[in-house]
């Protein structure tokens, strides 16, 4: 981890003097956009029926994985064993004010069901208190259980409830604390992903992260301007109408 005194004296830098954005991502066009979608179904009320007609899509149009509740993982993952499509799940989710530990032990659990990708919502609440070394150590700890099982961690930063200084800050902290990912938003805030946030995110971390565009996400144009803005992962319970829309949009001369 990163001297708390130096991921802040480069958030204050790039507070007032963002740095340029990394290079354009390739645009996928037509049915490529579909590896770049988590087919999600994060609602509550999810059935286990509901969890596998989402397998079953998943399968039938190649997306990157299934986002599905903890409960469901070793369902999920029974049901796409061999496939290229993997299991992500959610810790402390939807709001993030798990101990570090209960997290750590979630994610070891998932992982052991068959999940391979983790959507961690961090520290919100200590990130708002500027308990900094908090939120580093929460992320950090999550990290150290995944990457010990050559997994995937991606941080919700649930943007819509910050600042831009605290997006900023919350990105160095994520990225100092080894996650792959920062991700926009839970579904569950007040409000889902913005271009103007993926663009922020990028910029700050996309030489050695990556970013995933979650919330409010419904149609190809949507999944454009969030993969132009910097998003290279997409998060959405509309996968299979972005891909029927970005074929379409493919076929029309």
């Amino acid at each position: 981890m990163n001297n708390l005194t130096e991921i802040l004296e480069k958030a204050e830098n790039y507070i007032h003097q963002l740095p340029t954005a990394p290079a354009p991502l390739p645009i996928p066009k037509g049915k490529d956009i579909s590896a770049w979608i988590d087919h999600t179904l994060l609602k509550p009320e999810a059935t286990a029926e509901q969890v596998k007609q989402l397998c079953l899509e998943a399968k039938s149009h190649q997306f990157a994985t299934v986002c599905i509740n903890p409960v469901y993982v070793s369902l999920a993952y029974g049901l796409l064993k061999g496939s290229n499509v993997s299991v992500g799940t959610v810790i402390g989710f939807p709001l993030g004010a798990n101990a570090a530990s209960m997290k750590a032990m979630e994610a070891l659990h998932a992982l052991e069901m068959g999940a391979s990708e983790i959507d961690m919502v961090m520290n919100i609440g200590a990130l708002k208190g500027r308990a900094y070394g908090q939120v580093l150590n929460d992320i950090w700890m999550v990290k150290e259980v995944i990457h010990h099982e050559n997994a995937i961690l991606k941080v919700i930063l649930e943007t819509a409830l910050l600042t831009r200084e605290e997006k900023i800050i919350a990105c160095l902290l994520a990225e100092s604390g080894g996650a792959d990912y920062v991700k926009t938003s839970t579904g569950f805030g007040p409000a889902g992903a913005t271009v103007e946030d993926v663009d922020l995110m990028y910029r700050v971390v996309g030489r050695t992260m990556k970013v995933k565009a979650a919330g409010g996400i419904r149609s190809y144009q949507d999944a454009l301007a969030m993969i132009r803005a910097g998003a290279s992962r997409i998060g959405t319970s509309a996968g299979i109408k972005i891909v029927n829309e970005a074929i379409h949009a493919e076929e029309v001369p």
